[in-house]
């Protein structure tokens, strides 16, 4: 791969401590975790999963993506499905998209593109995910990759994402709050919102009834002496 261009590590991720391999995360864990923890949990602590129609639609989309190979052009080179990692974040996984732009110096820029099927989210579930495929490139080419786009099936278009100080930062702690979740090995009690009737997990995890049921038990410690 030719030469990037800017040569200086994040500074936010280079004082990290390093992760070992074997203790390195999907790095989809992180968007699972934003998302909701004891989804996380289920996942990646009791290894459960379930599909409903928009993980199904979401597992399409991305394998048309994921075919493989490149494509390259004078002043554009496209690699797609690039396996990647991040000893500082502790996380690993594969990019959809990277593509090289060809700078007027001669070096080529890296920016990750990550599709998805939906529309863009009001949240920074997205782009946090974006953001640490980011990290793990600066960190494997020894650059600095200042923006990544999303691309969404529902609009058909892309979404730029700049990588700035806050949107770094935030990648950083949810994987340290990852990590902890995954360290401790406990799944955390349901806590039923909206975002609960497009979980595929919706079956397993009941958040209603075991909301009614901690509600029940609080009031009866309240009202039995």
């Amino acid at each position: 791969m030719a030469e990037n261009i800017h040569q200086t590590p994040d500074q936010q991720t280079a004082a990290l401590p390093l992760y070992d391999e074997d203790d390195l995360v999907m790095i989809s864990a992180l968007q699972h975790y934003l998302f909701c923890p004891r989804r996380c949990a289920l996942v990646h602590i009791e290894q459960q999963w379930l599909e409903n129609r928009f993980t199904a639609e979401g597992s399409i989309f991305h394998e048309r993506v994921h075919g493989g190979g490149r494509e390259s052009r004078r002043t554009l080179r496209v690699e797609f499905d690039v396996p990647i990692r991040s000893l500082r974040l502790g996380v690993i996984g594969r990019a959809d998209i990277v593509e090289f732009h060809r700078q007027q110096n001669g070096l080529w820029q890296p920016l990750p593109v990550e599709y998805k099927r939906g529309r863009p989210k009001k949240d920074d579930i997205d782009r946090v995910q974006l953001c640490a495929q980011a990290i793990c490139l600066e960190e494997m080419l020894d650059c600095v990759v200042p923006e990544g786009a999303l691309y969404y099936g529902e609009k058909k278009r892309r979404t730029a994402v700049a990588f700035d100080a806050g949107l770094r930062e935030k990648t950083v702690q949810t994987a340290v709050q990852l990590h902890a979740l995954l360290t401790a090995g406990r799944t955390p009690a349901p806590h039923y919102d909206k975002r609960c009737e497009s979980c595929s997990f919706l079956p397993l995890c009941l958040p209603k009834v075991a909301t009614r049921k901690q509600v029940g038990a609080y009031l009866r410690k309240m009202v039995i002496p």
